[in-house]
């Protein structure tokens, strides 16, 4: 008895079902390849942040502060702050810092927090169309790997299991590749855009605590 495998039955598949095992399994591949980039990116993002927020917050000097990451490619609240104290530097050259001026830090603020939102959301998208898609198309193969073994069937000089359990068995293949490549991209879409809404939100805070300090230093100057 041939030993049934994953590999033998899409060999033994017709060539619909065939091109369906081969879009899933590239999706997959693709969608464990966004997983483990995003998973370091955002971790990363928060380890940096950390760092540096508890450095801010020690009473660290902001100019010495600035300096240390001005030149770093930054997410979050590093970014925020490296943004907003730029433009902050540039506009305490003036002798008073009017309404206009602290507006425009604040701009500089959300296009920053913008840009971060924009770069934690690459390629979520992707694994949501995954999520999403991928078990249709499984079932796309499945029923017609499941049509063509009854059409085999009408053809065969006896209706046995056997005549057609092989078909079947490679249609099911199909929907089990679509679920393998759905399932992980789901749970980490969920996790990624939870984790992403995070860091926005406690940058808003940061931003909201940092516009107080400029305003502050601005009325002192």
């Amino acid at each position: 008895m041939e030993e049934i495998s994953v590999l033998n039955l899409f060999l033994d598949a017709g060539l619909v079902v065939k091109l369906v095992m081969i879009i899933l399994f590239v999706a997959s591949i693709l969608s464990w390849i966004v997983i483990v980039e995003r998973y370091k990116f955002l971790k990363n993002i928060k380890s940096q942040n950390d760092v540096f927020l508890k450095k801010f917050w020690s009473g660290s000097d902001l100019d010495e502060l600035f300096n240390e990451i001005r030149s770093s490619k930054s997410f979050g609240a590093i970014n925020l702050f490296k943004n907003s104290y730029d433009e902050f530097i540039n506009l305490t050259t003036k002798e008073d810092l009017t309404e206009l001026d602290l507006e425009s830090i604040n701009r500089s603020m959300r296009v920053s927090i913008a840009s971060d939102d924009e770069e934690m959301s690459k390629h979520l998208s992707f694994l949501a169309n995954v999520g999403s898609v991928s078990p249709y198309i499984g079932l796309l193969g499945t029923v017609w790997g499941i049509m063509t073994s009854f059409q085999g069937l009408s053809d065969a000089t006896q209706a046995t299991i056997n005549a057609v359990a092989p078909g079947i068995s490679e249609a099911l293949v199909a929907t089990g590749m679509g679920l393998f490549a759905a399932i992980p991209a789901v749970v980490a879409f969920n996790k990624f855009t939870s984790e992403s809404e995070s860091i926005s939100q406690n940058t808003l805070i940061f931003a909201e605590e940092l516009a107080s300090i400029f305003y502050k230093k601005s009325i002192k100057k």
